[in-house]
């Protein structure tokens, strides 16, 4: 009886290795081999895969093999039970996938740093034409070509936020070739509107003429540099901005003739145009895509958040200006320090991308994953607004004509970065109506409260930026604490 357990798989009413303390008998040479154990040496890597006996089972029926084949050559009632033997004999063992798995939220932190450094240098374009907007006060008490200056740059920023949102659209579709003809419209339309704006707002400024030209130059710098931006071409516009910075640098020593500083104003503006050109001339070698063109309402929201952003960033710089008028100074240290924060805030913008990937692989309840992704959102804000903070001291220090860098401005600064970053972020996840409606009533509020209220313009901005970052971080973790909204 005990040789039928081993020469006829199945015979009998148990095995051999079911029995305890019975050692397995061993096979003599002339017997012929198990063809269990041959099955079973095929199908090793599949049987040790498997996670439950009917993968096994689904393998062997999609091989043709029938229950009385089975029967009559594994000595098994029928394929299910037939797994089950093989899922015993063999132990788990699951494969590493083929290749490691890719983050696709990965980028370089120089890539970025890059882009802030492209992003601050235009500043610099307002030391060396400082000398176009020189004059006396307005009738309003504001330093020369204030207005205008300001008029100009917030149609730009309106209207190139919004085109280089349907740009990207294009993009998102294959389409380089709509994208290059989109931004080779609008581009010139939007520097003509931000020139007509400030043309506008100036024939109330007749000792403005300056403060004019420059802001059209503005308007049609915007545009150049929102196509190359869009392009990727970061270092094509470093390489335009580089007579700007040639003339700060110069300034440093000596301040050149007038006529020099405009030279190197129109240089670096050409450059920019006619590289923006060039890359959109590129693009007509891309192959033609026809298809449905992207809605051009949607790129309202992101123009409107360009807006409120715009009206942020420039109470930040110019408030106490504004409020108090040609005696005050400009808070440059704080434009600067949020200009220069824009690179890391990208790289952490996609750092916590990365990090809630990576939570949404290796949680297993919703709760865990949203406090995975709260966790990362806390790390990456405290991180960005240490940089900022960093920024913000740095250029206080170095610039001492501004005004001082106490708790109130300090305070507010990182407010108002705290609504920047998370804006951004919901912005990076397509909710860009809540980014752009909270911002909005933000700026609406803090202008108001400068215009007539009380409170002194740092103390109005902690006060309004405040509120609206605790919004904005309560609507990024509920948002973006659901998996859903990373896929």
């Amino acid at each position: 009886m005990s040789g039928s357990l081993w020469l006829v798989p199945g015979e009998g009413k148990g095995r051999a290795d079911d029995l305890p303390d019975v050692p397995r008998p061993q096979r003599p040479r002339w017997a012929a081999p198990d063809p269990l154990d041959e099955l079973a040496r095929r199908m090793g890597d599949l049987i040790a895969a498997a996670v439950h006996p009917d993968e096994i089972a689904a393998i062997i029926e999609s091989d043709g093999m029938s229950d009385d084949q089975i029967k009559l050559t594994y000595g098994r009632e029928n394929s299910f039970a037939l797994a089950e033997e093989l899922y015993a004999r063999i132990p788990r063992s699951y494969p590493e996938p083929d290749r490691a798995l890719t983050d696709p939220w990965r980028v370089s932190l120089l890539g970025c740093l890059l882009r802030a450094v492209v992003f601050a240098l235009p500043g610099l374009a307002y030391v060396v034409g400082s000398h176009l907007l020189s004059g006396p006060p307005d009738s309003r008490g504001l330093p020369a070509g204030t207005l205008p200056l300001l008029a100009g740059a917030l149609a730009g920023w309106v209207w190139n936020q919004a085109l280089a949102h349907r740009a990207y659209s294009w993009l998102g579709l294959g389409a380089r070739w709509p994208a290059a003809r989109a931004l080779a419209v609008g581009a010139p339309l939007g520097a003509l509107a931000g020139a007509a704006v400030a043309w506008a707002v100036g024939t109330a400024d007749a000792d403005a003429p300056g403060a004019v030209a420059f802001a059209a130059g503005q308007a049609a710098y915007l545009g150049a540099a929102t196509t190359l931006l869009v392009f990727g071409r970061e270092r094509w516009l470093l390489y335009a901005l580089a007579p700007v910075g040639l003339g700060a640098a110069l300034m440093a020593v000596y301040v050149p003739p007038d006529a020099v500083r405009v030279a190197l104003l129109v240089l670096s503006l050409g450059a920019a145009v006619a590289l923006a050109a060039v890359t959109v001339l590129r693009c007509r070698r891309e192959p033609r895509q026809d298809g449905p063109a992207p809605r051009a309402a949607a790129s309202v929201p992101y123009g409107l958040f360009g807006l409120a952003i715009g009206v942020l960033v420039l109470l930040t710089a110019l408030g106490d200006v504004l409020r108090y008028g040609a005696e005050a100074e400009v808070a440059a240290p704080a434009a600067v320090a949020l200009t220069l924060s824009m690179g890391p805030a990208e790289w952490l913008l996609y750092r916590y991308r990365s990090r809630a990937v990576a939570g949404l692989r290796a949680s297993t309840t919703p709760v865990g994953f949203w406090r995975a992704t709260s966790g990362a959102l806390a790390g990456c804000l405290v991180s960005y607004l240490a940089v900022l903070a960093l920024l913000g001291g740095v250029g206080s220090l170095l610039w001492r004509q501004g005004p001082p860098m106490d708790a109130a401005h300090a305070l507010g600064l990182l407010c108002l970065g705290t609504v920047l970053w998370t804006a951004l972020l919901l912005q990076a996840f397509g909710a860009v109506p809540v980014a752009a409606a909270v911002c909005g009533l933000t700026a609406a509020a803090q202008t108001a409260l400068l215009a007539t209220g009380p409170l002194s313009p740092a103390v109005a901005q902690l006060t309004v930026c405040g509120v609206a970052a605790l919004v904005l971080a309560a609507a990024v973790s509920a948002l973006l604490g659901r998996a859903t909204a990373h896929r």
